[in-house]
């Protein structure tokens, strides 16, 4: 397998949606609906690839997580794409997530763009 892949919505279709999609081009996906939950998971299941949307149960869900993920020594370095409709947030935010080294994805997205973000994320490091 390419990489492992976790991805934390609360819309089952485009979890559905996703996990299908990268599953199809060799990546291992879980996915996690409940934002609050899924950080205790994300630790303990140590994915290459986190894809958060940032509004899901409350407006803050998404950010919240993120902070976390940020904040853990064990999870900092997991690379995030923020792939989210709320553009003006966003856009509001650009700064805050470039600080978090976080990669944005606006929706709707080309297939294209998300899996070059996607393989980007997951490429290893030079050495």
């Amino acid at each position: 397998m390419a990489g492992f892949i976790a991805i934390v919505n609360d819309n089952t279709d485009f979890l559905d949606l996703m996990r299908e999609l990268l599953e199809g081009e060799g990546y291992r996906a879980k996915t996690y609906k409940v934002a609050n939950a899924a950080y205790q998971e994300l630790k303990e299941d140590r994915p290459g690839l986190i894809i958060v949307d940032i509004r899901m149960e409350t407006p803050e869900s998404g950010w919240q997580l993120i902070e976390l993920l940020r904040l853990n020594p064990e999870t900092r370095p997991t690379p995030i794409i923020v792939c989210s409709a709320d553009a003006h947030a966003l856009h509001g935010r650009a700064a805050h997530l470039r600080e978090r080294d976080c990669d944005v994805l606006q929706k709707p997205f080309d297939l294209d763009d998300l899996l070059a973000k996607v393989a980007s994320a997951l490429a290893l490091p030079p050495t």
